[in-house]
């Protein structure tokens, strides 16, 4: 069986047969999505069930080129008022449109659900569509076997269709088409029973074979583990899957059981008081909790040393440090979430500001000015966000067609779909259009805020917790946001983009937003006397300017500029109105113009 899904990366079935459903629930047609043209028939032999005839005032008639054949013995039933064009196929329940013109459902060689009790099963004889927007190449197979209830059950392989009379609002225009056989094999089924057995029989070994320690401390660690990999082992089998399923769902299941976890690890450390909380990080580490110097970048600026006679450019070596690559590879995965050039470059230089604008809080932040914007915005960050689009473009030309490995003939197919399952099961073009609403210039500027507090709170967390930036717990954070911040980038947009099928926030995204508030607040907690530290005065005015300049952009952009066009449009209307009123009066017809001018402005005024 050959299946089409309209969905994002990785999206599971549930949302394909949602809309499904909401599009038959609200009677667009037995078969929504169907290609026009593609020229799927009907087996040989069917025989279409009551209803499956034209109802009336179908419409029937098959335009030039069309391509759709009935099998032999196949009896198309002809309504009140239907048309049977050449080489047509039965017509679905009352009122369907399967002309092939404009205005029709499928396009020419369709074919259409038949009604209740209809047995459209799909065997030899079925012919593509040869008519104009026939699509031979992924010719789509109703699926077989009858089909009881209210219209035909089209097959997973059907697409929605792009030319007149094409179903609108199946799949979105930035969203790519995605062809699946629909293989499930052993790594795609739920093996929650299984998970359970393993995990008792731990538990049951532990409990009855292993003697306990007397060490309470090693106790209360593993005690610890032991309920983290509980609820993981819980989370990964029965939570919620997210809009992403490569390389599995459960993979992402799992990091989002993380976020829970680190969440309420951070709820934990912002309940102790300073010094307890310092001192708990050696439970972890016994080399933490010691405080620790913070390095100084900035200190020589000169790009060339004439003083250092054994090497000039020492200050350049010694700025390249391991931050260097990190820095291109973070931006490399923070465009691959965001997926807008002008999103990533306006939060690439304004932290640079904000290093700027906090290097008397964090000695860390003070750098040369060509490692802020040369080393940083443009070699670094610059080129990790040039390969990231170069990334994404190359992800929205790909097509995304996915066959089970054991349907692949040649080992080398085998090899490439291995190393594709690790690409995403489709792909969605961002177009966050921020000038477009007050709704979605807020939401992007919240986007780009929250970045930014995230970025802040990797140095300042290292800075009041006493972590060297070269340790694990640094890393493994940032492998943690890399890999939530994804998910959260795409139901965020979800949110924005498509409301109709997302009506509230997704799951990884409130526990982003969550995660980046507590860690704000630690810092706060932990060191008020750093953020409290005044900024300096030109600073403080170079903010005051910018915040003056976004607020009144905003003012002008959604409201001056909206009430200064309405205006005009209605001193236009009134215009034309009135000269239309005169010209009546001169053809002597001034009280019915009269009456006409007056409807007509109330007319207009309601729709303002």
């Amino acid at each position: 069986m050959r299946r089409s899904e309209r969905r994002g990366p990785g999206e599971g079935p549930g949302k394909a047969a949602l809309e499904e459903r909401s599009l038959q629930h609200n009677g667009n047609g037995p078969n929504p999505g169907t290609i026009p043209g593609s020229g799927s028939n009907p087996s040989p032999g069917s025989n279409p069930g009551p209803g499956s005839g034209s109802g009336p005032g179908s419409n029937r008639g098959s335009g030039p080129g069309s391509g759709s054949n009935p099998g032999p013995g196949s009896s198309p039933g002809s309504g009140p008022g239907s048309s049977p064009g050449s080489g047509s196929n039965p017509g679905s329940g009352p009122g369907s449109n399967r002309g092939s013109g404009p205005g029709s459902s499928p396009g020419s060689g369709s074919n259409p659900g038949s009604g209740p009790g209809s047995n459209r099963g799909s065997g030899p004889g079925s012919s593509p569509g040869s008519g104009p927007g026939s699509s031979s190449g992924s010719g789509s197979n109703p699926g077989s076997g009858p089909s009881p209830g209210s219209g035909s059950n089209p097959g997973s392989g059907s697409n929605p269709g792009s030319g007149p009379g094409s179903i609108p609002g199946l799949r979105r225009s930035t969203e790519s088409e995605v062809f699946d056989d629909g293989t499930n094999t052993f790594f795609w089924r739920a093996h929650t029973l299984t998970v359970l057995f393993i995990l008792t029989c731990a538990l049951g070994y532990v409990t009855l074979l292993e003697e306990t320690p007397q060490d309470t401390a090693y106790n209360t660690k593993r005690g610890i583990v032991a309920s983290i990999l509980v609820f993981l082992c819980f989370g990964v089998t029965q939570a919620k899957d997210g809009p992403f399923s490569r390389p599995h769902p459960a993979y992402w299941r799992f990091w989002l059981c993380v976020s829970v976890v680190y969440e309420l690890f951070l709820i934990f450390i912002l309940f102790q008081t300073v010094q307890d909380g310092r001192q708990f990080m050696k439970y972890i580490d016994p080399h933490l909790g010691v405080p620790l110097p913070e390095r100084d970048y900035g200190g020589n600026c000169l790009v060339y040393d004439p003083g250092n006679e054994t090497d000039p450019f020492h200050n350049i070596w010694d700025k390249l440090d391991g931050f260097v690559p990190a820095h291109f590879f973070g931006w490399y995965l923070k465009t691959l979430m965001i997926r807008d050039w002008w999103m990533c470059m306006i939060i690439s230089v304004m932290f640079e500001f904000l290093e700027y604008s906090l290097e008397h809080q964090l000695p860390n932040f003070s750098e040369c000015w060509w490692d802020h914007w040369i080393m940083d915005v443009i070699l670094c960050n610059g080129l990790g966000i040039y390969c990231g689009m170069k990334t994404l473009s190359w992800l929205s030309l790909k097509t995304y067609k996915w066959q089970g490995l054991w349907n692949i003939p040649t080992y080398k197919g085998k090899m490439k779909r291995i190393v594709f399952q690790f690409t995403p099961y489709s792909w969605v073009k961002f177009e966050w259009k921020p000038a477009s609403s007050l709704r979605r210039w807020l939401a992007v500027c919240g986007i780009i805020f929250v970045f930014l507090l995230a970025e802040l709170n990797t140095f300042y967390l290292k800075f009041v917790l006493w972590m060297p930036p070269e340790h694990y717990l640094v890393l493994l954070r940032l492998v943690f946001f890399v890999n939530v911040g994804g998910v959260a980038m795409r139901e965020i947009y979800d949110f924005m983009d498509d409301p109709r099928f997302h009506k509230k926030l997704g799951q990884q995204a409130w526990l982003v937003a969550a995660i980046t508030a507590t860690e704000f607040l630690i810092v706060v907690k932990y060191d008020p006397y750093t953020l409290t530290l005044s900024l300096p005065f030109y600073i403080t005015q170079c903010w005051i300017l910018g915040i003056i300049l976004v607020l009144t952009w905003t003012a002008w952009r959604f409201f001056i500029r909206d009430i200064t066009l309405r205006y005009k449009e209605i001193r236009r209307q009134k215009q034309e109105h009135k000269h239309e009123k005169d010209k009546c009066l001169s053809n002597g017809d001034g009280h019915s113009a009269m009456l006409e001018e007056q409807n007509g402005s109330k007319l207009r005024e309601r729709k303002l």
